[in-house]
């Protein structure tokens, strides 16, 4: 077996794919860092794969999709003989790991966001509404399909119906109970919605964040949780200050280049 690094090996998975399918490069670089990026690949364990997608913030559905890219990366390092097996199979939630927003009897508490995640959220909310007849389509086509021994699709569907109503359900309560912030954000000083600016201090690499509540959090679209790792240590600093995150990898160190406030 080769021992490509992690980042050597998620070099090669980027570029394995088109460029209209890199969109989950960050996140695979993401969890490369976590792991440590000159750490052999070979050497990642199932458990530690399994605890990366407990951190993960924000709704499951959410979650589900910035798993999806580092789950591709770990298929193809199976299939290209960089792991005995396929660890992408061990990345998955927990039930009831992502529901810390809600109470105990399904009262929410008070969220706040961002004008842009309230818009967000309300946008993503109808977007499924209107997804509803095209399931239920999916399903009655499903379900009328006999020529196959088990009906594989009709599971499917249905899994992403249950999906798709949870979320529904999920942003319906967040909406109810949403406070916006309309004040002008302290760019004196890292606070929710302001956007940073971050220098990895051991690769030099430049990363852009915008501080947002773990319900609209979305690292993909440069939106960091004020609840993960990251985000609890960025909250209240300063301009130049270097901070630090514990990861598995180690302890990664930034220093905040420049916080800018909502335009």
């Amino acid at each position: 077996m080769n021992e490509k690094t992690l980042a050597e090996a998620a070099t090669q998975f980027l570029a394995s794919l088109p460029p209209q399918e890199r969109g989950g490069q960050q996140e695979v670089n993401k969890f490369v860092r976590w792991y440590g990026m000159e750490r052999p690949i070979g050497e990642l364990a199932a458990h530690e794969v399994a605890s990366y997608a407990e951190r993960m913030e924000g709704s499951s559905a959410n979650a589900m999709k910035r798993l999806e890219p580092v789950r591709a990366f770990l298929s193809y390092a199976k299939k290209e003989g960089l792991t005995k097996t396929n660890l992408g199979v061990h990345l998955r939630l927990k039930k009831g790991s992502l529901k810390q927003g809600l109470s105990g009897k399904g009262r929410m508490e008070m969220v706040t966001l961002t004008p842009e995640g309230y818009q967000g959220l309300k946008a993503e909310l109808t977007a499924l509404e209107s997804e509803r007849p095209r399931i239920a389509e999916d399903i009655r086509r499903a379900a009328a399909d006999k020529d196959f021994h088990e009906n594989a699709p009709l599971d499917a569907a249905k899994d992403y119906q249950g999906m798709v109503e949870a979320r529904i359900r999920e942003l319906e309560a967040i909406l109810r109970s949403v406070v916006v912030t309309t004040k002008k954000v302290d760019t004196a000083k890292v606070t929710l919605g302001c956007t940073v600016t971050l220098q990895d201090l051991s690769t030099g690499e430049d990363l852009r964040y915008t501080l947002v509540n773990p319900s609209e959090a979305s690292p993909t679209s440069g939106k960091l949780s004020i609840a993960s790792p990251t985000g609890k240590v960025l909250l209240g600093r300063g301009w130049d200050e270097v901070i630090e995150v514990m990861a598995p990898a180690g302890t990664l160190r930034y220093r905040i280049k420049r916080v800018e406030g909502r335009a």
